[in-house]
């Protein structure tokens, strides 16, 4: 395997056992410890038996395994609200774990620290839908000081009240191999990575590609409308249209952030498709949600939990940024694909 390696996920283009059978093999190279980070670990009857025997293998040959998830609380929810992880089968799992209450700030990870030397990270939870229906990116690297950084971001989740109090590991930057790599984490870095993001995409004049749920970073959202209307890079990018509708309804009920709205018209005119997911409600059983979350601002790319939104810069996020032209090619190149399959994004 390479140092950094890159795997993407598409609606239908992989099945959910294929996945699972990701996790499955990370898991059983573990030889020390184990910590997962997981917002939402909730798997079908096809998946749960294999990554539940690959976490019992692993801690039956002496594997120290934690677990932290994201569960509900008494606060309002947003919409769509938080999972529902399945606590029965982690319980069952017989290992050390801890439920975070994030609301209204969400224990938002995704990711894995092997043997304080290996990270498995990206936009991707551990459910089959998130496996098998949504657009994703999946990212594994190899390097003891990037896993450091991770293993210092657990620690901090593990042992504190709320998630506020997290994200304080500094995002100091880490050769892996011949590229720079800045691991990110919020809340405690998380407007400084919003205004990071900005100033890449301020810079780029070759290209700007953008994957998210969602795009209400106030940062993002003014650096992104001068860009397009300086015509200084092409700016293309998809977004899930479902979501993106609903905050609307939300901006314009409040009434607190209308300015944002004609910035958003504005980027997503020219260049951005919608995906058109289906809606959420309490008992849809499909959660298909356009749910990579993608920067490339020429040869740099941030890639993680991360929404470009403000309630992201909130949660507790972690994101990777690297400076790498073949890297930043290959998403760039995923990002298009992402865009092509989706029709015109159309917000009024």
């Amino acid at each position: 395997m390479a140092d950094i390696e890159l795997r993407t996920l598409t609606d239908g283009g992989q099945t959910a056992e294929t996945v699972a059978g990701w996790i499955v093999e990370f898991v059983d190279g573990a030889l020390h410890s184990l910590d997962i980070a997981q917002y939402d670990f909730h798997l079908g009857p096809a998946t749960a038996p294999a990554v539940a025997e690959a976490i019992s293998r692993a801690a039956a040959r002496g594997v120290a395994i934690r677990i932290v998830y994201d569960v509900d609380s008494s606060f309002p929810v947003p919409v769509p609200p938080p999972p529902e992880p399945d606590a029965r089968l982690i319980a069952s799992l017989g290992v050390p774990s801890r439920a975070i209450a994030g609301i209204p700030d969400l224990m938002h990870h995704k990711y894995v620290v092997r043997d304080e030397a290996t990270v498995f990270s990206g936009s991707m939870n551990w459910t089959d839908d998130s496996f098998s229906r949504q657009e994703n990116v999946v990212v594994i690297v190899q390097s003891e000081r990037l896993a450091h950084a991770f293993r210092l971001n657990f620690e901090e989740i593990w042992t504190k009240d709320t998630v506020a109090q997290t994200g304080k590991v500094q995002p100091r930057r880490v050769d892996v191999g011949d590229i720079e790599v800045r691991p990110w984490f919020a809340p405690g870095f998380g407007e400084p990575l919003a205004h990071r993001i900005s100033r890449a995409i301020g810079a780029a004049r070759k290209r700007v590609r953008i994957l998210s749920p969602v795009l209400t970073s106030g940062p993002v959202l003014g650096t992104l409308a001068q860009v397009i209307g300086d015509g200084r890079s092409d700016v293309r990018g998809c977004l899930d249209a479902a979501q993106c509708r609903d905050v609307l309804r939300q901006w314009r009920h409040e009434g607190s952030v209308t300015w944002k709205l004609p910035l958003l018209l504005r980027i997503v005119r020219d260049g951005f498709s919608g995906k058109e997911s289906t809606p959420w409600r309490p008992d849809s059983p499909v959660h298909d949600f356009m749910h990579a979350k993608l920067v490339v601002a020429d040869d740099v790319v941030f890639v993680g939990s991360y929404n470009l939104s403000r309630s992201g810069e909130l949660n507790a996020e972690n994101v990777l940024e690297l400076e790498d032209a073949a890297l930043a090619d290959q998403l760039a190149a995923f990002a298009d694909e992402v865009r092509e399959r989706y029709p015109p994004l159309v917000l009024e």
